[in-house]
């Protein structure tokens, strides 16, 4: 695990001792720190009776405090918390401000930081295969793989790849990346924050924690993320915060069959802007592209059962990102070939966003809360049939489609109204498909990874 002497002597509270918080209070331990810990659940906590204090940060003083120490999933907007360590005038910080502490006693190292609304653990896995593939020492995590506190420290040379959502760069305040990025920004997670606006400057934030000298790349696609891109190319040399173009790529992305469709070729010319700043050659990173196999439930090749393509999905999770999904599989021979599964807990009242590529659509197949919304605003665009349960879709969908054609499951919506998370409702679909097609053998993508 990482440790370091700057936390010697320290004290700390850690709430929430799921994987995070558990690498921390291990970290803030081994490095010499006096650490209280808190968790609702009583089996976490047991496993750390006799080597911590146990208590609840609400129920005790928090005088002399160094850090709280939160897991990114505390609505700070809401929680007591907040209010009480203010009053106290500690700081509430979370796993990656205290990566960011410990950076000066790990060996010389460069870090990759990579947010945005969409895109992100694509991205973010790609450049460390990328990095990988060519040789260079790497370590992935953030919101992505194994928290990064608890992993092995990389020798001198090597790069750390974070995945940071907007909850986690709230809680950072001193992460100076040398190579950052900012993919995109489109609404989401407004629960937490008042207003879009502030959600946007959430995602900001992590571009102005950068020293003006260190490198940002943008997908400047949508306005907020064009702004951002336009304060920081105006602090910074000409070219230390660039728009991404993906022209210069879009010839080659038939040869990376784990990213296909117009946001992952967006996703593969970031990355590769990323990692050619980090030194890789342009040869290294097409070489890594072709070889990416991509991450499960995004854009997930399940197989080609009876010449149909069937892809999970299951991450997106707002119309947003489902849009470049069907983006993806345009009609052919003038025919829509997109047999699309749709619906669960809804984060919009609209599909505005893929309502371009609704021609891509030969039939929606609408499941969970909304569902009968989802059927009423599709109908007179596409046939529509209104399904309710996950497996009645894809039992529906694999019966109409034709060879040629595709099987999407991309909800458009979060899960929470049938399933406890978009990784057991993307479990669940392959399971279904796999029942359904027992008798089939697929004929590509069997491995069942690939990236969105």
């Amino acid at each position: 695990m990482i440790t370091a002497r700057v936390f010697a002597g320290r004290k700390y509270a850690v709430l929430g001792l799921a994987r995070s918080g558990m690498a921390v209070v291990e970290c803030l331990l081994a490095s010499g720190a006096e650490v209280t810990a808190w968790d609702r659940q009583e089996t976490p906590r047991r496993k750390l009776e006799g080597r911590c204090t146990i208590a609840d940060p609400m129920e005790i003083d928090l005088s002399g405090f160094d850090g709280i120490v939160v897991s990114p999933g505390v609505p700070l907007n809401t929680h007591p918390l907040a209010a009480k360590a203010r009053e106290a005038g500690v700081p509430v910080i979370g796993d990656i401000e205290l990566f960011a502490q410990a950076r000066a006693d790990l060996p010389p190292h460069k870090v990759v930081g990579i947010t945005g609304t969409n895109g992100k653990s694509t991205t973010t896995a790609l450049v460390h295969h990328l990095l990988e593939q060519a040789g260079v020492p790497t370590r992935m995590g953030g919101n992505i793989g194994l928290p990064i506190l608890g992993q092995e420290p990389l020798p001198e040379g090597g790069v750390y790849v974070l995945e940071l959502s907007s909850y986690q760069i709230d809680l950072t305040f001193s992460l100076d990346c040398e190579v950052a990025a900012l993919i995109n920004i489109t609404p989401d997670h407004l629960d937490r924050y008042d207003g879009f606006a502030a959600y946007a400057a959430s995602k900001a934030r992590l571009l102005a924690m950068q020293e003006a000298g260190h490198f940002a790349a943008f997908g400047c696609e949508d306005a907020e993320t064009s702004q951002v891109q336009a304060h920081e190319a105006a602090r910074r040399a000409p070219g230390r915060a660039t728009c991404v173009l993906v022209d210069e790529l879009a010839g080659r992305q038939g040869e990376w069959p784990s990213l296909q469709g117009p946001h992952n070729l967006q996703n593969a010319a970031i990355a590769a802007a990323l990692v050619e700043e980090l030194g890789l050659s342009r040869e290294q990173v097409l070489t890594g592209l072709a070889t990416f196999r991509g991450l499960p439930h995004r854009m997930e090749v399940l197989g080609t059962f009876d010449g149909v393509l069937v892809i999970n999905d299951s991450k997106a999770t707002n119309p947003a990102s489902t849009a470049p999904a069907l983006a993806a599989w345009p009609p052919h021979d003038g025919r829509p070939r997109v047999h699309w599964i749709c619906g669960g807990l809804a984060k919009a009242d609209n599909l505005d966003d893929c309502a371009p590529w609704f021609g891509h659509v030969a039939s929606a197949y609408t499941i969970g809360e909304a569902g009968p919304m989802f059927a009423k605003l599709l109908t007179g665009h596409m046939p529509v049939e209104d399904c309710e349960m996950l497996c009645e879709a894809t039992s529906r969908a694999l019966k109409a489609a034709q060879p040629g054609d595709v099987v999407l499951l991309s909800p458009a919506c979060a899960s929470f109204d049938q399933f406890r998370d978009y990784e057991i409702r993307g479990d669940t679909f392959r399971e279904i498909v796999g029942g359904l097609t027992s008798s089939d053998q697929p004929t590509s993508g069997s491995t069942g990874r690939s990236a969105a």
